[in-house]
Formats: C-alpha cells, structure tokens, sequence
C-alpha cells in the first residue's frame, strides 16, 4: 500500500502494516521518520542494519524474527541503503514476520526498482515515498516547531527557509541553534541575522572559548585574525553571557555531584565536541568570577546601546582579554 509522506508524518499510528519501506531524495525526510519509529516502539527491542550486513548473514534476520520466547517484546528491525539486492530476502521475511516490524530505508528508487513495485503492490507492505521538501513544506515545519516562539514573524520564517536551502537536515541544525540561542523564546531578526551566520559565529566562539580557558597566546592570535564587527557586539556580548550561565549552571549541578556528572545532566545538552573545552572552563570559572563578569558585560552592553562615541570595537576586544586574565587569576 502507497501512503502520503504527509499523513504518516501527521500521525505515524497512521501506518498499519508491519513491513514497510521509506524511500525517495530527501535525506531528513527519512531520518525524521526513523526517529518517529523509534519514539513510538521505544519499549521495544530494536535492531539497526545496513543491507550488505543482512546480505552476508541471512540467518541473522530469520533467527532474530523466530527466536522469540512468549515474555519478549516484539522485535524492530532497521535496514538501512535498502536496494533491489535485498528483494527476494524481503520475499521471504513477510512469510515470518508475525507481530514483528521491519523497515526499510532507501534513496530514491525509479519505477522499474523490484523492491520498489514489491511494497507497492503487496497488501502487506507499506510504502512512504520521501520526496524533496518544497518552501511551502520547509515553511510549515518552521511555524510549526517555532509555534511557541514570540517574534516568529514571516520575515524571520523566509530568513530561516532561505538559510537552509530546502535541506531538511541543515533546517534541522538551524532550528535546534534557535532554540538554544532564543532559550527565552523570543526571536530578535537582528540576532537571528547573525546566528544564521554560520561563519561569523564559529569564528568568535573560537575566540570567546580560549579567552575563557585562558590560553593568552591562542587568544592574542585569535584577536588579530578575527573580525569584530562593530554592528554584532550585542550579539558577542550575548554569546559570552551565555557561556558563562551555563557554567554557572553546572557549577550550581555538581554541588551534589562532580562537574563531569553535572555536565552531563545539564539541559540543553552541551555538544559532544564542544565538552572537553566546557569542562575546562568549568574548572577554571567558579561562582565569584563568573558573577562579577556578568555584571561587567552587563555594564559594557549599556555602555555599547547608550554610547555612539566609543570604539566599541577596542571595547570588546579588551573584554576579550580581561576574560583571558580572570580566567588565569
């Protein structure tokens, strides 16, 4: 049976048959629908493959659909870069599948595709083809996980929509910077502007990151190579304040625990890659030093929204360097 991508992703209970195939272009599409999967069989015993390993090892999936005593759960099975290969394993398997769930995962197939007209045509099958996300689509997904948001105006949506190229993957990273970046859900298009400014943001967190460790040389050579823009200082100054609440955050955790449990618990989550230099941080920043350089960029951002006259450009970098020396004192 052909479903609608539309209504399964509406309402994935809206899929029936235990056996089913995503396929089609658009990449996030399909990671989002193993994600609603998953979610939804979360009690259950899950199995993630690729088609070589089935291939190689055919006995693997039939042991793991029979061997089933009457206390287990049923079984989930994922098989990811499905392709005609596997067509005649597939066959087989909707012979034993029982009560049990197998999808299949694919990239675009045409029509004369044999795994393709196999779903399409066997009542115990289903098939959700993924076709590329149009700017309506990416609009709708916009609105719809934002809904919460103040300040989610249609200039901000087209502003997001045109950053992530109809790529449902990238609008998937986009959207989860703007709900950690807006934490107080309330969008601002100027700072929306900047945080979709990948490069810009990358740069100075590198700078703002080995000030806060105290690496002196690495942060005299970062000041020299990164460009402050005099119009994105309220933005730095928030990028700064948001690091330091959050080790704030953690600092207050691992009063009960240590800083790397703290670290662990602490919600958003801190990225994988970024948490070896978080932890570094944290161990350098206590409650006096982060409390009183708060209340300096606070004052350095009164000073830059009230004050026209200033270099607001050697103002910052000197903040940059004043957090180096707390940092080491």
């Amino acid at each position: 049976m052909i479903y609608k991508s539309y209504l399964i992703e509406k309402d994935i209970d809206n899929l029936k048959q235990d056996l089913a195939l995503f396929y089609g272009e658009n990449l996030g599409l399909r990671i989002h629908f193993k994600k609603l999967l998953k979610l939804k069989f979360r009690g259950s015993e899950t199995l993630s493959l690729n088609q070589d390993e089935v291939l190689a090892n055919p006995n693997l999936i039939y042991n793991e659909l029979s061997n089933l005593s009457l206390f287990e759960n049923k079984k989930v099975i994922f098989i990811d870069h499905a392709t005609d290969k596997i067509v005649n394993l597939i066959d087989e398997i909707k012979k034993i599948i029982l009560n049990n769930k197998v999808f299949l995962f694919s990239e675009a197939l045409d029509k004369r595709s044999k795994l393709r007209k196999l779903f399409e045509t066997e009542k115990v099958c289903g098939v959700i083809p993924c076709y590329a996300d149009n700017e309506i689509s990416i609009k709708k997904i916009i609105s719809e996980t934002l809904k919460e948001f103040d300040g989610l105006t249609p200039h901000n949506i087209n502003l997001i929509a045109d950053n992530c190229n109809l790529d449902r993957v990238k609008l998937d990273n986009e959207i989860n910077k703007i709900k950690g970046y807006f934490y107080n859900k309330r969008i601002e298009t100027e700072k929306l502007e900047i945080l979709l400014d990948a490069k810009i943001i990358d740069n100075f967190s590198e700078l703002r990151d080995n000030a806060l460790l105290g690496n002196k040389t690495k942060t005299n050579l970062l000041l020299s190579d990164t460009i402050i823009e005099k119009d994105k200082n309220v933005f730095y100054i928030n990028s700064i304040n948001q690091r330091l609440n959050k080790l704030k955050d953690v600092r207050e955790k691992s009063k009960n625990s240590s800083l790397e449990q703290a670290l662990e618990n602490i919600k958003p989550p801190i990225f994988w890659k970024d948490k070896p230099c978080f932890l570094r941080q944290a161990q350098k920043w206590d409650f006096k030093k982060i409390k009183n350089t708060l209340e300096k960029t606070y004052q350095i951002e009164i000073t830059l929204k009230s004050n026209n006259d200033i270099d607001k450009n050697v103002l910052m970098k000197k903040l940059i360097v004043d957090l180096c020396h707390v940092a080491n004192s």
